[in-house]
């Protein structure tokens, strides 16, 4: 249903995707379909010889859609000379120009100048590899310290919104109630009216550690900020979705029972709680979607299909044109 409502306020925004393996069968396909339906502007990276061997070898016809490779790009020059800025001397302009022949690295400044809106890619670059160039070039936006991620858990017309999977292995109280804050942001950017559950294997002071202990201390520190969403915790998964559990172990909350939101005390349990679901219990996991950075930039699954990333393309034309 989200991705639903997203495509229809999305298509026809003329918002401009790069993807950074053009050369990939699964993202020509996506991108075909994107085209197909008016839906967002992509943009294929990668070398001409490359992009059209993968197209004639899966009978697929791209000559509608726009290619740019770092090789012939006429303003490498202006982009190396940016790079160098960027970095504040860390690299001289040779190897700006090296590493500028990955298509991560020339994507992720196309979007940093203004030739691109967001930027797509992982179908065979690692996740670091996404997010390396995205922190180095576009950095964080405004008012933010890190960057973080987030996953669209969607059964039928039920849908949940679970971070950070992917990013942060072990974060502080500090670090949670950013990751809390960017999290209910991209909810409201699905549509989602979020109501946030700090989780932990206590709920409300019934049982004591380090984990227990930041979890109520990022709760205690959003309950005092000036936020228009609910939040509360800690408490255990059954108490954030179950309302007699809920009546039970935290009567008093306003989230407990009903949440749909959920915070991860640590990337172990995240990363586990997301796959559970997809895998068990028949969830659709969409994502990683990356929060805090200054432009759309996000991540895909190396064992992603096409229509993963046709969504997931859906979801950053989102973060950009929907930006709230």
């Amino acid at each position: 249903m989200i991705i639903n409502e997203l495509e229809k306020k999305v298509t026809g925004s003329g918002t401009r995707i790069v993807f950074t393996e053009g050369w990939d069968p699964r993202v020509q396909e996506a991108a075909i379909k994107l085209v197909e339906n008016n839906i967002v502007v992509p943009i294929l990276l990668g070398e001409p010889e490359e992009i059209e061997a993968c197209a004639k070898e899966n009978g697929f016809d791209v000559s509608n859609i726009q290619q740019m490779s770092p090789k012939s790009f006429d303003k490498m020059e202006e982009m190396a000379t940016k790079m160098v800025e960027l970095r504040r001397g860390k690299l001289d302009m040779e190897t700006c120009k090296k590493m500028l022949q990955h298509t991560n690295y020339f994507g992720t400044m196309l979007v940093q100048m203004g030739y691109a809106d967001g930027l797509l890619g992982g179908a065979t670059y690692s996740t670091a590899d996404t997010v390396r160039p995205a922190l180095q070039l576009v950095k964080t936006a405004p008012g933010n310290a890190l960057v973080s991620s987030c996953f669209l858990l969607v059964k039928g017309d039920q849908q949940y919104i679970m971070g950070d999977c992917s990013i942060n292995i072990n974060p502080n109280a500090d670090e949670l109630v950013e990751i809390t804050m960017q999290t209910a942001h991209t909810a409201k950017q699905f549509g989602i009216d979020p109501k946030v559950a700090l989780l932990s294997y206590s709920s409300m002071g019934s049982a004591k550690g380090e984990c227990v202990a930041k979890m109520t201390e990022a709760s205690l520190r959003l309950k005092r900020m000036p936020i228009d969403f609910e939040i509360d915790g800690e408490m255990q998964f059954d108490c954030a979705v179950s309302p007699e559990v809920a009546a039970l172990k935290a009567p008093d909350s306003k989230v407990a029972g009903h949440a749909n939101t959920f915070i991860f005390p640590n990337l172990s349990s995240g990363n586990i709680g997301y796959k559970i679901a997809a895998r068990l219990g028949g969830w659709e996991a969409i994502g990683p979607v990356l929060q805090g950075l200054n432009a759309p930039i996000n991540d895909l699954s190396r064992g992603c299909t096409s229509q993963e990333i046709y969504k997931m393309a859906i979801v950053t034309a989102a973060q950009k044109f929907l930006d709230i």
